[in-house]
């Protein structure tokens, strides 16, 4: 593997053109994803932009990071590899269809890593084709296997696949709405709000023009958004290592009124969010405690 240390984290309004021009170069199938990590050392969480994030995603305010922060921190090294030239999809049209983090420990303000990111994973999909993207923080520069924090973002690239959605609608198949832990308005501005504080500017999350362009009726709310708003509401109930998984099922077009609902396991919780007057889910995911690095 080919290894690109930076010294500093990639600049998005740099990357954003490459990517709309990348999406004119390239298609066809994709064969292999590019060999390659990008390493950044010297990673500290400042306590100004954590605090930030906090309030846009509704957590409280504290010298923890929550699970899903580190994620904005990865960002941009994730967009500097998927314009890579060799990289085979463009970045804009993929969808974003599932995300699990890992903490094997609470990262705190102040502290130290060295950030890692690589792709692998490139496999069918009944709709496309899909790849992870892979991002562990690792405290001081130490290597992957003293990673703290994991996350793995799943990408799908649409067209191609086998378009077989016979399961997808045997699991929807006889959906209720579930009675709701709480029920949230999701303001119009908060795809600007992400924006602002991750860095992700993708068009379809900021105005209702811009993302009627790429076939949506309104502006969408990120799905790393909802799920750190979920993440959120299990503030106090959550152990010191855990992983925190979700699948994110449908588009919430903004402004929105959505509905929540948790539920304790054998493994520990499960939740949802919901359209909130139709039997749809938006997301649905899981938090299960694992074992802790000291």
């Amino acid at each position: 593997m080919t290894v690109k240390e930076l010294s500093q984290a990639p600049s998005l309004s740099t990357l954003y053109p490459r990517a709309v021009l990348g999406g004119l170069r390239k298609g066809g199938a994709a064969e292999v994803l590019p060999d390659s990590e990008y390493v950044r050392p010297g990673v500290v969480a400042e306590a100004a932009h954590v605090a930030e994030y906090n309030r846009v995603c509704g957590f409280r305010l504290g010298d923890e990071l929550p699970a899903t922060y580190p994620h904005v921190l990865a960002f941009p090294l994730q967009v500097a590899l998927m314009t890579e030239p060799e990289f085979p999809f463009p970045l804009l049209g993929m969808v974003h269809v599932a995300n699990r983090i890992t903490q094997r420990r609470p990262v705190r303000v102040g502290e130290e890593f060295t950030l890692r990111v690589r792709a692998e994973n490139l496999r069918p999909h009944e709709k496309g084709t899909q790849f992870d993207m892979v991002s562990e923080l690792v405290a001081g520069e130490g290597d992957a296997s003293s990673a703290v924090w994991t996350d793995v973002s799943t990408y799908l690239r649409r067209g191609g696949g086998s378009g077989d959605e016979q399961g997808e609608r045997r699991r929807s198949a006889g959906l209720a709405k579930p009675s709701a832990s709480a029920v949230w308005q999701v303001p119009s501005d908060i795809g600007r709000r992400y924006a602002e504080v991750s860095g992700d500017r993708n068009p379809i999350h900021l105005y209702s023009l811009t993302a009627r362009m790429f076939g949506f009726r309104s502006a969408i709310a990120h799905g790393m958004w909802t799920k750190a708003r979920c993440l959120a509401a299990f503030e106090g109930r959550l152990p010191q290592a855990y992983t925190v998984d979700v699948r994110f099922k449908l588009p919430v077009l903004l402004p929105a009124k959505v509905a929540f609902t948790s539920w304790s396991t054998e493994q520990g919780w499960a939740f949802e969010l919901w359209h909130a007057r139709k039997p749809k889910p938006h997301l649905e995911g899981t938090v299960v405690e694992v074992d802790s690095q000291p």
